[in-house]
Protein backbone atom coordinates (compact mmCIF):
# COMPACT_ATOMS: atom_id res chain seq x y z
CA UNK A 1 0.00 0.00 0.00
CA UNK A 2 3.04 2.29 -0.03
CA UNK A 3 2.18 3.58 -3.52
CA UNK A 4 -1.43 4.44 -2.63
CA UNK A 5 -2.52 7.95 -3.59
CA UNK A 6 -3.13 10.24 -0.60
CA UNK A 7 -6.76 11.11 -0.03
CA UNK A 8 -7.99 14.03 -2.21
CA UNK A 9 -4.72 14.30 -4.11
CA UNK A 10 -5.03 14.32 -7.90
CA UNK A 11 -2.33 15.44 -10.33
CA UNK A 12 -3.14 18.83 -11.76
CA UNK A 13 -5.86 19.66 -9.21
CA UNK A 14 -5.88 21.29 -5.80
CA UNK A 15 -8.59 21.30 -3.15
CA UNK A 16 -8.77 24.86 -1.88
CA UNK A 17 -11.14 26.99 0.13
CA UNK A 18 -10.02 30.26 -1.45
CA UNK A 19 -9.59 31.52 -5.00
CA UNK A 20 -6.07 30.13 -5.18
CA UNK A 21 -3.53 32.47 -6.74
CA UNK A 22 -1.14 29.65 -7.65
CA UNK A 23 -3.35 26.95 -9.09
CA UNK A 24 -1.86 24.13 -11.16
CA UNK A 25 -2.40 23.94 -14.92
CA UNK A 26 -4.23 20.78 -15.94
CA UNK A 27 -4.11 21.57 -19.70
CA UNK A 28 -2.33 24.07 -21.93
CA UNK A 29 -3.99 24.12 -25.35
CA UNK A 30 -4.89 26.16 -28.38
CA UNK A 31 -8.62 26.23 -27.65
CA UNK A 32 -10.87 25.71 -24.64
CA UNK A 33 -14.58 25.29 -25.35
CA UNK A 34 -16.89 25.89 -22.41
CA UNK A 35 -20.16 23.97 -22.70
CA UNK A 36 -21.02 20.74 -24.50
CA UNK A 37 -24.36 21.61 -26.08
CA UNK A 38 -24.96 21.74 -29.83
CA UNK A 39 -22.75 24.82 -30.25
CA UNK A 40 -19.96 23.48 -28.03
CA UNK A 41 -19.81 20.06 -29.69
CA UNK A 42 -19.68 21.67 -33.12
CA UNK A 43 -17.03 24.21 -32.06
CA UNK A 44 -14.77 21.64 -30.40
CA UNK A 45 -15.06 19.12 -33.22
CA UNK A 46 -14.40 21.58 -36.05
CA UNK A 47 -11.51 23.28 -34.22
CA UNK A 48 -9.84 19.93 -33.48
CA UNK A 49 -10.33 18.77 -37.06
CA UNK A 50 -8.53 21.94 -38.17
CA UNK A 51 -5.46 20.66 -36.31
CA UNK A 52 -5.74 22.58 -33.04
CA UNK A 53 -5.45 21.15 -29.53
CA UNK A 54 -8.86 21.45 -27.89
CA UNK A 55 -10.33 20.88 -24.43
CA UNK A 56 -14.11 20.77 -23.97
CA UNK A 57 -15.46 21.52 -20.48
CA UNK A 58 -18.97 20.28 -19.61
CA UNK A 59 -20.73 20.37 -16.23
CA UNK A 60 -22.80 17.21 -16.80
CA UNK A 61 -21.62 13.65 -17.43
CA UNK A 62 -22.70 13.90 -21.07
CA UNK A 63 -22.93 16.41 -23.88
CA UNK A 64 -26.18 17.77 -25.22
CA UNK A 65 -27.03 20.93 -23.26
CA UNK A 66 -30.62 22.06 -23.72
CA UNK A 67 -31.18 19.41 -26.39
CA UNK A 68 -30.46 16.54 -23.98
CA UNK A 69 -30.28 17.77 -20.37
CA UNK A 70 -33.17 20.13 -21.07
CA UNK A 71 -34.83 17.47 -23.25
CA UNK A 72 -35.89 20.01 -25.86
CA UNK A 73 -35.79 16.92 -28.02
CA UNK A 74 -36.09 18.43 -31.49
CA UNK A 75 -33.77 19.83 -34.13
CA UNK A 76 -35.65 22.98 -35.04
CA UNK A 77 -34.55 25.51 -37.63
CA UNK A 78 -33.59 23.29 -40.58
CA UNK A 79 -36.72 23.58 -42.73
CA UNK A 80 -38.21 26.45 -44.66
CA UNK A 81 -41.62 27.68 -43.51
CA UNK A 82 -44.26 27.87 -46.21
CA UNK A 83 -47.97 27.98 -46.91
CA UNK A 84 -47.44 25.70 -49.90
CA UNK A 85 -48.04 21.97 -49.76
CA UNK A 86 -44.59 20.83 -50.88
CA UNK A 87 -42.85 21.66 -47.55
CA UNK A 88 -39.91 19.72 -46.13
CA UNK A 89 -37.30 21.89 -47.83
CA UNK A 90 -34.17 21.70 -45.70
CA UNK A 91 -32.18 24.96 -45.94
CA UNK A 92 -29.55 24.53 -43.20
CA UNK A 93 -26.70 22.07 -43.59
CA UNK A 94 -22.99 22.14 -42.69
CA UNK A 95 -22.30 20.74 -39.22
CA UNK A 96 -26.04 20.61 -38.60
CA UNK A 97 -26.49 18.29 -41.56
CA UNK A 98 -23.51 16.22 -40.52
CA UNK A 99 -24.85 15.66 -37.01
CA UNK A 100 -28.31 14.95 -38.41
CA UNK A 101 -26.92 12.27 -40.75
CA UNK A 102 -25.16 10.49 -37.89
CA UNK A 103 -28.38 10.52 -35.86
CA UNK A 104 -30.25 9.01 -38.80
CA UNK A 105 -27.61 6.30 -39.28
CA UNK A 106 -28.10 5.23 -35.68
CA UNK A 107 -31.90 5.35 -35.74
CA UNK A 108 -31.91 8.40 -33.48
CA UNK A 109 -33.99 10.84 -35.51
CA UNK A 110 -37.62 10.84 -36.64
CA UNK A 111 -38.99 11.71 -40.03
CA UNK A 112 -39.82 15.41 -40.40
CA UNK A 113 -42.94 16.32 -38.41
CA UNK A 114 -45.32 19.15 -39.26
CA UNK A 115 -44.92 22.13 -36.94
CA UNK A 116 -47.43 24.74 -38.04
CA UNK A 117 -46.05 26.03 -41.34
CA UNK A 118 -42.69 24.25 -41.13
CA UNK A 119 -41.17 20.93 -40.07
CA UNK A 120 -38.99 19.69 -37.24
CA UNK A 121 -37.44 16.36 -36.25
CA UNK A 122 -37.33 14.70 -32.84
CA UNK A 123 -34.13 12.99 -31.71
CA UNK A 124 -33.36 10.24 -29.23
CA UNK A 125 -31.39 11.92 -26.39
CA UNK A 126 -29.28 8.81 -25.77
CA UNK A 127 -28.28 8.61 -29.43
CA UNK A 128 -27.55 12.37 -29.38
CA UNK A 129 -24.99 11.75 -26.63
CA UNK A 130 -23.44 8.85 -28.54
CA UNK A 131 -23.06 10.92 -31.72
CA UNK A 132 -21.44 13.75 -29.75
CA UNK A 133 -19.04 11.29 -28.05
CA UNK A 134 -18.12 9.81 -31.43
CA UNK A 135 -17.46 13.15 -33.13
CA UNK A 136 -15.40 14.57 -30.27
CA UNK A 137 -13.34 11.42 -29.76
CA UNK A 138 -12.70 10.96 -33.49
CA UNK A 139 -11.57 14.58 -33.80
CA UNK A 140 -9.19 14.18 -30.85
CA UNK A 141 -10.88 16.57 -28.43
CA UNK A 142 -9.93 16.24 -24.76
CA UNK A 143 -13.22 16.09 -22.86
CA UNK A 144 -13.61 17.07 -19.21
CA UNK A 145 -17.08 16.09 -18.02
CA UNK A 146 -18.31 16.83 -14.47
CA UNK A 147 -16.24 20.02 -14.61
CA UNK A 148 -17.41 23.59 -14.12
CA UNK A 149 -15.84 26.93 -15.00
CA UNK A 150 -15.47 29.07 -11.88
CA UNK A 151 -13.10 31.77 -13.11
CA UNK A 152 -11.39 33.36 -16.08
CA UNK A 153 -7.70 33.88 -16.80
CA UNK A 154 -7.57 37.41 -18.14
CA UNK A 155 -5.09 40.28 -18.29
CA UNK A 156 -5.86 43.81 -17.20
CA UNK A 157 -6.23 44.78 -20.87
CA UNK A 158 -8.99 42.18 -21.36
CA UNK A 159 -6.91 39.50 -23.09
CA UNK A 160 -8.16 36.00 -22.25
CA UNK A 161 -5.71 33.18 -21.50
CA UNK A 162 -8.06 30.39 -20.42
CA UNK A 163 -10.34 29.47 -17.54
CA UNK A 164 -10.34 28.27 -13.94
CA UNK A 165 -12.24 25.00 -13.54
CA UNK A 166 -13.43 22.94 -10.62
CA UNK A 167 -14.41 19.31 -10.11
CA UNK A 168 -14.59 16.98 -7.12
CA UNK A 169 -10.84 16.52 -7.62
CA UNK A 170 -10.31 20.18 -6.79
CA UNK A 171 -9.58 23.37 -8.68
CA UNK A 172 -7.23 23.91 -11.61
CA UNK A 173 -6.64 26.06 -14.68
CA UNK A 174 -6.81 25.43 -18.39
CA UNK A 175 -4.52 27.75 -20.28
CA UNK A 176 -5.70 28.38 -23.82
CA UNK A 177 -4.77 30.73 -26.63
CA UNK A 178 -8.45 31.09 -27.53
CA UNK A 179 -11.66 30.61 -25.55
CA UNK A 180 -15.04 29.69 -27.06
CA UNK A 181 -17.89 30.44 -24.67
CA UNK A 182 -20.60 27.94 -25.63
CA UNK A 183 -22.14 27.89 -22.16
CA UNK A 184 -25.48 29.25 -23.37
CA UNK A 185 -25.41 31.73 -20.49
CA UNK A 186 -22.34 33.76 -21.56
CA UNK A 187 -20.70 32.38 -18.41
CA UNK A 188 -17.13 33.19 -19.46
CA UNK A 189 -17.95 36.58 -20.98
CA UNK A 190 -19.92 37.64 -17.90
CA UNK A 191 -17.25 36.45 -15.45
CA UNK A 192 -14.65 38.41 -17.38
CA UNK A 193 -16.67 41.58 -16.89
CA UNK A 194 -17.65 42.12 -20.52
CA UNK A 195 -21.12 43.59 -20.98
CA UNK A 196 -24.16 41.36 -21.29
CA UNK A 197 -27.89 41.98 -21.67
CA UNK A 198 -30.84 40.16 -20.17
CA UNK A 199 -33.85 39.82 -22.46
CA UNK A 200 -36.13 42.77 -23.18
CA UNK A 201 -35.45 45.28 -20.40
CA UNK A 202 -34.68 42.42 -18.01
CA UNK A 203 -37.61 40.23 -19.10
CA UNK A 204 -36.75 36.83 -20.59
CA UNK A 205 -38.72 33.97 -22.11
CA UNK A 206 -40.22 31.49 -19.67
CA UNK A 207 -38.43 28.20 -19.11
CA UNK A 208 -40.30 24.93 -19.56
CA UNK A 209 -40.08 21.31 -18.40
CA UNK A 210 -40.25 18.79 -21.23
CA UNK A 211 -41.36 15.24 -20.55
CA UNK A 212 -41.70 11.94 -22.34
CA UNK A 213 -44.97 10.02 -22.16
CA UNK A 214 -44.92 6.24 -22.60
CA UNK A 215 -47.45 3.46 -23.23
CA UNK A 216 -49.38 5.54 -25.76
CA UNK A 217 -51.74 3.87 -28.24
CA UNK A 218 -50.18 5.61 -31.23
CA UNK A 219 -52.74 4.74 -33.93
CA UNK A 220 -55.51 6.06 -31.69
CA UNK A 221 -53.46 9.14 -30.78
CA UNK A 222 -52.68 9.90 -34.43
CA UNK A 223 -56.35 9.72 -35.39
CA UNK A 224 -57.37 12.00 -32.53
CA UNK A 225 -54.53 14.51 -32.44
CA UNK A 226 -53.96 14.96 -36.16
CA UNK A 227 -50.86 15.58 -38.25
CA UNK A 228 -49.64 18.85 -36.71
CA UNK A 229 -47.44 18.68 -33.60
CA UNK A 230 -49.05 21.96 -32.45
CA UNK A 231 -52.33 21.16 -30.74
CA UNK A 232 -55.70 21.76 -32.37
CA UNK A 233 -58.20 24.29 -30.94
CA UNK A 234 -60.20 21.52 -29.25
CA UNK A 235 -57.17 20.62 -27.11
CA UNK A 236 -56.71 24.24 -26.01
CA UNK A 237 -60.39 24.48 -25.14
CA UNK A 238 -60.19 21.29 -23.08
CA UNK A 239 -57.16 22.60 -21.18
CA UNK A 240 -58.98 25.83 -20.31
CA UNK A 241 -62.03 23.86 -19.13
CA UNK A 242 -59.90 21.46 -17.07
CA UNK A 243 -58.25 24.29 -15.09
CA UNK A 244 -61.48 24.49 -13.08
CA UNK A 245 -60.62 21.06 -11.68
CA UNK A 246 -57.60 22.54 -9.90
CA UNK A 247 -54.86 21.37 -12.26
CA UNK A 248 -51.95 23.72 -12.92
CA UNK A 249 -52.16 24.08 -16.72
CA UNK A 250 -50.92 27.61 -17.49
CA UNK A 251 -50.41 27.03 -21.22
CA UNK A 252 -53.39 26.20 -23.39
CA UNK A 253 -51.37 25.88 -26.61
CA UNK A 254 -49.15 22.80 -26.30
CA UNK A 255 -46.92 20.78 -28.62
CA UNK A 256 -46.59 17.00 -28.81
CA UNK A 257 -44.00 15.21 -30.94
CA UNK A 258 -43.69 11.59 -32.00
CA UNK A 259 -40.31 10.10 -30.98
CA UNK A 260 -38.10 7.37 -32.44
CA UNK A 261 -39.44 4.92 -29.84
CA UNK A 262 -42.71 2.96 -30.10
CA UNK A 263 -45.65 4.11 -27.96
CA UNK A 264 -43.84 7.29 -26.85
CA UNK A 265 -44.48 11.02 -27.13
CA UNK A 266 -42.36 14.09 -26.31
CA UNK A 267 -44.45 16.83 -24.71
CA UNK A 268 -43.73 20.57 -24.55
CA UNK A 269 -46.57 21.96 -22.46
CA UNK A 270 -45.42 23.60 -19.23
CA UNK A 271 -44.80 27.31 -18.61
CA UNK A 272 -42.71 28.03 -15.54
CA UNK A 273 -43.10 31.16 -13.46
CA UNK A 274 -42.52 31.73 -9.76
CA UNK A 275 -45.23 30.84 -7.24
CA UNK A 276 -46.02 34.55 -6.97
CA UNK A 277 -46.31 34.87 -10.75
CA UNK A 278 -43.07 36.73 -11.40
CA UNK A 279 -40.55 35.82 -14.09
CA UNK A 280 -37.94 33.27 -13.04
CA UNK A 281 -34.32 34.32 -13.58
CA UNK A 282 -32.71 30.91 -13.95
CA UNK A 283 -29.19 32.33 -13.62
CA UNK A 284 -30.14 32.62 -9.93
CA UNK A 285 -29.93 29.12 -8.39
CA UNK A 286 -32.87 29.88 -6.10
CA UNK A 287 -35.07 30.65 -9.13
CA UNK A 288 -33.61 27.71 -11.06
CA UNK A 289 -34.51 25.42 -8.16
CA UNK A 290 -38.05 26.78 -8.09
CA UNK A 291 -38.34 26.19 -11.85
CA UNK A 292 -37.26 22.56 -11.44
CA UNK A 293 -39.67 21.77 -8.60
CA UNK A 294 -42.66 23.58 -10.10
CA UNK A 295 -41.86 22.11 -13.50
CA UNK A 296 -42.07 18.54 -12.27
CA UNK A 297 -45.36 19.30 -10.54
CA UNK A 298 -46.76 20.82 -13.73
CA UNK A 299 -45.68 17.73 -15.67
CA UNK A 300 -47.87 15.59 -13.41
CA UNK A 301 -50.87 17.82 -14.11
CA UNK A 302 -50.36 17.94 -17.87
CA UNK A 303 -49.90 14.16 -17.94
CA UNK A 304 -53.18 13.80 -16.04
CA UNK A 305 -54.86 16.06 -18.59
CA UNK A 306 -53.52 14.04 -21.52
CA UNK A 307 -54.68 10.77 -19.95
CA UNK A 308 -58.16 12.15 -19.38
CA UNK A 309 -58.75 14.01 -22.63
CA UNK A 310 -56.44 12.97 -25.48
CA UNK A 311 -57.15 9.80 -27.47
CA UNK A 312 -54.56 7.07 -27.05
CA UNK A 313 -53.21 8.44 -23.76
CA UNK A 314 -55.61 6.83 -21.27
CA UNK A 315 -53.03 4.30 -20.04
CA UNK A 316 -49.96 6.47 -20.59
CA UNK A 317 -47.37 7.31 -17.94
CA UNK A 318 -44.51 9.79 -17.59
CA UNK A 319 -41.20 8.12 -18.47
CA UNK A 320 -38.98 11.02 -17.46
CA UNK A 321 -38.53 14.76 -17.47
CA UNK A 322 -35.51 16.81 -18.47
CA UNK A 323 -32.43 16.61 -16.26
CA UNK A 324 -32.97 20.34 -15.95
CA UNK A 325 -35.68 22.78 -16.95
CA UNK A 326 -35.55 23.79 -20.59
CA UNK A 327 -33.90 27.20 -20.75
CA UNK A 328 -34.75 29.41 -23.70
CA UNK A 329 -32.91 32.58 -22.73
CA UNK A 330 -30.62 34.06 -20.09
CA UNK A 331 -27.72 36.44 -20.80
CA UNK A 332 -26.85 37.71 -24.25
CA UNK A 333 -23.51 39.30 -25.01
CA UNK A 334 -23.13 42.88 -26.14
CA UNK A 335 -21.44 42.08 -29.41
CA UNK A 336 -19.29 43.93 -31.91
CA UNK A 337 -22.48 43.74 -33.98
CA UNK A 338 -26.01 42.60 -33.14
CA UNK A 339 -28.80 40.72 -34.88
CA UNK A 340 -31.75 43.13 -34.96
CA UNK A 341 -35.44 42.38 -34.90
CA UNK A 342 -35.79 44.10 -38.27
CA UNK A 343 -33.04 41.88 -39.76
CA UNK A 344 -35.17 38.84 -38.98
CA UNK A 345 -38.47 40.28 -40.16
CA UNK A 346 -36.91 41.58 -43.40
CA UNK A 347 -35.10 38.25 -43.99
CA UNK A 348 -31.88 40.20 -44.46
CA UNK A 349 -28.97 38.52 -46.26
CA UNK A 350 -25.43 39.83 -45.90
CA UNK A 351 -21.90 39.11 -47.15
CA UNK A 352 -20.67 38.49 -43.58
CA UNK A 353 -23.59 36.20 -42.70
CA UNK A 354 -22.33 32.94 -41.20
CA UNK A 355 -25.57 31.25 -40.12
CA UNK A 356 -28.93 31.23 -41.88
CA UNK A 357 -32.28 30.70 -40.22
CA UNK A 358 -35.83 30.11 -41.49
CA UNK A 359 -37.26 29.70 -37.97
CA UNK A 360 -40.17 31.92 -36.85
CA UNK A 361 -39.98 34.44 -34.04
CA UNK A 362 -41.25 32.23 -31.25
CA UNK A 363 -42.07 34.05 -28.04
CA UNK A 364 -43.04 31.98 -25.00
CA UNK A 365 -44.96 34.04 -22.49
CA UNK A 366 -48.56 34.16 -21.41
CA UNK A 367 -51.19 31.56 -22.15
CA UNK A 368 -50.29 30.98 -25.78
CA UNK A 369 -46.83 31.19 -27.40
CA UNK A 370 -46.67 33.67 -30.28
CA UNK A 371 -45.31 32.55 -33.64
CA UNK A 372 -44.39 35.05 -36.36
CA UNK A 373 -43.58 33.07 -39.51
CA UNK A 374 -40.88 33.85 -42.08
CA UNK A 375 -42.51 32.38 -45.17
CA UNK A 376 -40.40 30.95 -48.01
CA UNK A 377 -37.32 32.86 -46.92
CA UNK A 378 -34.38 32.99 -44.50
CA UNK A 379 -32.22 35.62 -42.82
CA UNK A 380 -28.50 35.48 -42.02
CA UNK A 381 -26.74 36.14 -38.71
CA UNK A 382 -23.65 38.39 -38.95
CA UNK A 383 -20.34 36.94 -37.81
CA UNK A 384 -19.62 39.76 -35.37
CA UNK A 385 -22.79 38.96 -33.41
CA UNK A 386 -20.72 36.09 -31.94
CA UNK A 387 -17.84 38.38 -30.86
CA UNK A 388 -17.99 40.42 -27.63
CA UNK A 389 -17.56 44.16 -28.11
CA UNK A 390 -14.65 44.11 -25.62
CA UNK A 391 -11.96 41.62 -24.68
CA UNK A 392 -9.51 39.65 -26.80
CA UNK A 393 -9.16 35.95 -27.66
CA UNK A 394 -12.76 35.11 -26.74
CA UNK A 395 -15.79 34.32 -28.93
CA UNK A 396 -19.24 32.95 -28.16
CA UNK A 397 -21.33 30.23 -29.77
CA UNK A 398 -24.97 29.38 -29.11
CA UNK A 399 -27.99 31.18 -27.74
CA UNK A 400 -25.97 33.89 -25.95
CA UNK A 401 -25.12 35.64 -29.23
CA UNK A 402 -25.69 39.37 -29.48
CA UNK A 403 -29.32 39.78 -30.57
CA UNK A 404 -32.39 41.82 -29.77
CA UNK A 405 -35.09 40.03 -27.82
CA UNK A 406 -37.44 39.05 -30.64
CA UNK A 407 -34.57 38.26 -33.00
CA UNK A 408 -33.14 35.88 -30.41
CA UNK A 409 -36.54 34.19 -30.14
CA UNK A 410 -35.91 33.01 -33.70
CA UNK A 411 -32.13 32.63 -33.73
CA UNK A 412 -31.66 30.48 -30.60
CA UNK A 413 -32.81 27.04 -31.85
CA UNK A 414 -30.77 23.86 -32.31
CA UNK A 415 -29.92 23.82 -36.02
CA UNK A 416 -28.58 27.36 -35.74
CA UNK A 417 -26.65 26.58 -32.54
CA UNK A 418 -24.75 23.80 -34.36
CA UNK A 419 -23.80 26.34 -37.01
CA UNK A 420 -22.81 29.04 -34.48
CA UNK A 421 -20.34 26.54 -33.07
CA UNK A 422 -19.15 25.77 -36.58
CA UNK A 423 -18.65 29.49 -37.27
CA UNK A 424 -16.84 30.10 -33.97
CA UNK A 425 -14.43 27.25 -34.69
CA UNK A 426 -13.67 28.50 -38.21
CA UNK A 427 -13.06 32.01 -36.86
CA UNK A 428 -10.86 30.58 -34.11
CA UNK A 429 -8.74 28.69 -36.62
CA UNK A 430 -8.35 31.82 -38.76
CA UNK A 431 -7.45 33.81 -35.64
CA UNK A 432 -4.77 31.32 -34.59
CA UNK A 433 -3.26 30.78 -38.02
CA UNK A 434 -3.17 34.47 -38.99
CA UNK A 435 -2.57 35.94 -35.49
CA UNK A 436 -5.70 38.04 -35.77
CA UNK A 437 -8.08 39.24 -33.11
CA UNK A 438 -11.65 38.04 -33.57
CA UNK A 439 -12.87 41.55 -34.39
CA UNK A 440 -10.20 41.82 -37.11
CA UNK A 441 -11.55 38.81 -38.99
CA UNK A 442 -13.78 39.44 -42.00
CA UNK A 443 -17.04 37.54 -41.64
CA UNK A 444 -16.95 36.90 -45.40
CA UNK A 445 -13.81 34.80 -44.85
CA UNK A 446 -15.55 32.74 -42.16
CA UNK A 447 -18.53 32.32 -44.47
CA UNK A 448 -16.30 31.12 -47.32
CA UNK A 449 -14.72 28.38 -45.20
CA UNK A 450 -18.11 27.30 -43.88
CA UNK A 451 -19.38 27.00 -47.46
CA UNK A 452 -16.42 24.73 -48.19
CA UNK A 453 -17.55 22.64 -45.21
CA UNK A 454 -21.04 22.30 -46.69
CA UNK A 455 -22.95 25.06 -44.92
CA UNK A 456 -25.87 26.30 -46.99
CA UNK A 457 -24.98 29.98 -47.28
Amino acid sequence: MSDARPVDEFPGWRLTSDGGSDLPVVHDVDVVVVGGGAAGVAAATVAAEAGHSVVLVEKYGFCGGAAVAGMSGTICGSYLASDSDDGRRRVVDGFTGRFRSLLLERGGLTEPQLYGKTFTEAHDPLVWREVADHLLATAGVTILLHTTVVGVLIDADGTHHGVVVESTAGRSTIRAARTIDASGDAAVVARAGHRTLFGADGSIQNPTMFFRLGNVDMPQFDRGWGRDTICAPWVSAAIVATRAEGLDLPRSKIWVFRTTRPHELLVNATRLTARDGRMLNVVDPADFTEAEILGRAQVRDYAAFLRAHVPGCADAHVIDTGVEAGIRQTRSIVGAESLRNEDVLACRKRPDGVVRSPWPIELHSGDRPRLEWLLDDVYEVPYLALVPATGENVITAGRCLSAEHEALASARVTAQCFEYGHAAAVATSLSLRKSLGYREIDGADVRAVMREHGSAL
